[in-house]
């Protein structure tokens, strides 16, 4: 690379013309992205409405927006059939709803996969749709399948739109440690899980990581979740250069881990658009949070680690081919997210990812990226390679955690 590309001239340059290019976007979209679902009828709505007609022997059913608490309470003092007959009665409400125990959730869930499924399957026969249209009812209606199997566990699902999911490897209810996957742009319950390029989608990146983990630490219980349960952009549009998605997607995440059972640990581990929603939801995550690790991102909203607002412990990692490198690190008037993660001013702990390749392959097999977000995600934070090959990114760290 000559002295010109290094120069800060030409970073200037790059973040003038992506800001460019931005407002552009601006002006001839006119937000259509943002538009795009608004005012349609959501089943999932639809199904909390029925919930708080509803009774179960007589007996009103509580409010489903009560916090999480009350309504492990209200679970509890069920039967076991009283709490199937709920699942069958209203899967979509009791799939998504935090406080019901994770496994009635998961039956609930297969139930409302089912029924998306069958409609779905109605759809591909449907001949007001397009060719492509019944396409992609026809993949839809797979997925759906796929996911109803009896060995997955999937603690949140919404058809609606491109669809929200999230699915969960181990034992929730036992875990000692539980790490969530937060993924990037692009995510619905199509790209939730991929054959091809597997380790660039949700299920690929909380697979390999619980597996990692598992190596890691064989004695320690631990689960991941991969968690799209919010709507990410699409594409490398306006919705990804703003935080109007990320600000819902916090509310939820921050809902997410404060219903989660127990009182155990927990991890985040933040991809690409990810960690921009991560950033927003810092400050309001409980205490329980104790690490905050992100990968390619293109910003947090905030300056410095102190500006996230969280006694997490915060990690990033990045690799020098990345492209999102080459994104301006700015915020100006809403468009950007602010300061690079693994610069020097930021205050993270940058970790080694040697062996990663592109913006996708933070979690691939054999990689330090991966193998460091195992040692993190169990409290094994001395083993941590730091991206110096010195030990500063460990510094202040605890030996270990509570196995």
């Amino acid at each position: 690379m000559t002295s010109f590309d290094s120069s800060p001239q030409l970073g200037v340059w790059r973040a003038l013309l992506a800001l460019t290019v931005v407002f552009v976007m601006l002006a001839t979209t006119g937000w259509t992205a943002v538009r795009q679902h608004r005012g349609a009828a959501s089943p999932l709505e639809a199904s909390l409405a029925a919930w708080e007609r509803g009774h179960v022997d007589g007996r009103p059913l509580p409010d489903p927006d009560s916090p999480a608490h009350r309504l492990a309470r209200f679970f509890a003092s069920l039967t076991a059939p009283q709490r199937d007959q709920l699942a069958a009665r209203y899967p979509l409400a009791v799939g998504n709803m935090n406080g019901a125990p994770v496994h009635l959730r998961y039956r609930a869930n297969r139930i409302a996969l089912a029924q998306a499924r069958r409609i779905e399957q109605r759809r591909t026969h449907d001949d007001r749709l397009s060719p492509v249209g019944k396409q992609e009812a026809e993949r839809r209606m797979k997925r759906f399948g796929v996911m109803m199997r009896p060995e997955r566990q999937v603690l949140a699902f919404d058809p609606m739109g491109s669809g929200r999911m999230a699915e969960v490897f181990g034992d929730l209810d036992r875990a000692s440690r539980v790490s969530v996957v937060v993924p990037g742009v692009d995510t619905n319950v199509l790209t939730f899980e991929r054959t091809q390029r597997k380790y660039a989608a949700p299920v690929g990146m909380a697979r390999s990581l619980y597996r990692a983990e598992r190596a890691a630490a064989p004695r320690t219980r631990t689960a991941v979740i991969a968690w799209a349960d919010y709507t990410s952009p699409v594409g490398i549009g306006v919705d990804a250069a703003t935080a109007m998605r990320a600000g819902d997607g916090a509310v939820r995440l921050n809902a997410l881990v404060r219903a989660l059972p127990g009182q155990t640990g927990v991890a985040l581990y933040c991809h690409s658009y990810g960690s921009v929603v991560c950033g927003v939801a810092a400050h309001r995550l409980p205490p329980r949070v104790t690490d905050i690790a992100v990968a390619g991102s293109p910003g947090m909203r905030a300056d410095d680690v102190s500006g996230l607002g969280t006694r997490a412990r915060v990690w990033a990692a990045r690799d020098s081919d990345d492209w999102i490198q080459d994104v301006p690190y700015m915020e100006v008037g809403g468009i950007g997210h602010g300061a690079d993660p693994v610069s020097a001013g930021f205050g993270a702990r940058v970790v080694s990812t040697a062996g990663a390749r592109g913006h996708t392959g933070y979690f691939e097999p054999g990689t330090e990226s991966l193998s460091n977000f195992a040692d993190i995600g169990v409290g094994a934070y001395q083993s941590v390679r730091c991206a110096d090959g010195k030990a500063a990114c460990r510094d202040g760290a605890p030996t270990t955690t509570a196995a």
